[in-house]
């Protein structure tokens, strides 16, 4: 993999993960993944920040050894998780002399991770400054963007903020700076909805403070660089704010075909009173692009038929995912069909119990929908186009 160059004495000498398709055994990566690693060369000292995943670490040192390091002083762990910090281990032994400098939650985590010894550890708090030469770094916690030992390092003379995991995109590319096009939009909403949308609070008091940093590149761990800090930055406080769409989530399976019909029929009805309607069968559904459509959506249905007296487990799964990823939906209703009866109502509620969200009277349906059953259907989606009015949606 290339050496990329973001600025005098400042390379990115990580790794692209074309093939990688999947992430944490969970999300889809259909453009892949990168690791990025970033080589600071001051005038008295060196600084890796961030690693990468110990799968690439090969990669790494050989991007290093193109450079010609000699000597590593310090490796910054922003974050401990191991497609970033999986490296530092193999970094230590071809770098005896280096220390990890991070904070102290961090420093546990790593210990406990990658069983590296304590006396390797450098520990930096909020502010602190770390001294090149030429090339000075501080350091801002940033927690909670996703794990609560997240931070970000600060290059003061290039006002370069590399951010780690915040401001990321699950995507690998030859380029090294964003275009900031829709595509690197959607990459970056992607691995926003799918990692950081549980932490919107959290993630409002970190753009605070990158706000006040302001600075001219931010350099995330994965994806491409923003030469254009404001094109990001803006993305994000769009897509953490409460300010919803008038668009409308449908995520279903259906057996033999009466929950397709429910769904079917619904989606005539909204599409007809001007809502836009996504659909997600859950069997072939990316969970990512499901994500992707809870960022700013205003309203979830969530459709199942009953199948041992509960909720069809892909459907399960989905409600448990969107219990996790705290979507800002102001309004979420339940349908499904069912032959003799069951629980699929209680247990979508105790899924998503920590959902600020209100919930439509539930409509569950005896078998295939009959007449009467599709009048029912319309009085439920009246009752979304009502809700969207009320939100100034429609």
């Amino acid at each position: 993999m290339a050496v990329k160059k973001i600025t005098d004495g400042v390379y990115e000498v990580g790794v692209e993960h074309w093939d990688r398709r999947l992430f944490d055994e969970l999300i889809p990566l259909p453009e892949g993944t990168s690791y990025n690693s970033y080589l600071i060369f001051g005038k008295n000292r060196t600084a890796l920040i961030d690693t990468v995943d110990p799968e690439k670490t090969h990669v790494l040192l050989r991007n290093l050894k193109k450079l010609e390091v000699k000597n590593i002083d310090y490796i910054i762990a922003n974050h401990a998780e191991q497609d970033h910090s999986g490296s530092i281990p193999k970094i230590l032994e071809a770098y005896s002399n280096a220390r990890v400098v991070t904070n102290i939650k961090a420093k546990n985590l790593l210990m406990d991770l990658l069983h590296i010894e304590e006396e390797k550890f450098l520990i930096v708090k909020e502010g602190d400054k770390l001294d090149l030469g030429g090339k000075t770094l501080t350091f801002h916690m940033t927690p909670w963007v996703h794990w609560p030992e997240t931070m970000s390092t600060y290059l003061i003379e290039d006002e370069i903020l590399f951010t780690c995991d915040f401001f990321g995109a699950h995507i690998a590319s030859s380029r090294t700076f964003s275009d900031d096009s829709d595509m690197v939009y959607e990459s970056a909403k992607r691995y926003y909805a799918e990692i950081m949308m549980p932490f919107r609070a959290s993630i409002k008091k970190n753009l605070e403070k990158v706000r006040k940093i302001n600075p001219k590149m931010i350099a995330p761990s994965h994806g491409l660089v923003y030469k254009n800090p404001e094109f990001i930055i803006s993305a994000y406080e769009d897509w953490i704010s409460d300010s919803v769409k008038n668009v409308v989530v449908v995520a279903y399976v259906s057996m033999h075909g009466s929950t397709e019909t429910m769904v079917n029929h619904l989606y005539n009805y909204l599409v007809e009173s001007g809502v836009e309607v996504k659909m997600f069968n859950m069997i072939e559904a990316d969970i990512g692009e499901y994500a992707i459509a809870l960022v700013d959506a205003a309203t979830l249905v969530e459709a199942s038929p009953m199948v041992l007296g509960g909720l069809h487990p892909a459907v399960a799964f989905t409600v448990a995912l969107t219990g996790a990823l705290r979507p800002k939906v102001k309004l979420i209703g339940i349908m499904g069909s069912y032959g003799w009866g069951g629980m699929m109502v209680d247990q979508v509620k105790s899924l998503i119990r920590g959902l600020k969200a209100e919930l439509l009277e539930p409509l569950l349906i005896k078998g295939l929908p009959k007449e009467e059953d599709l009048l029912k259907i319309e009085g439920f989606a009246e009752r979304i186009v009502e809700k969207h009015k009320e939100l100034g949606l429609l």
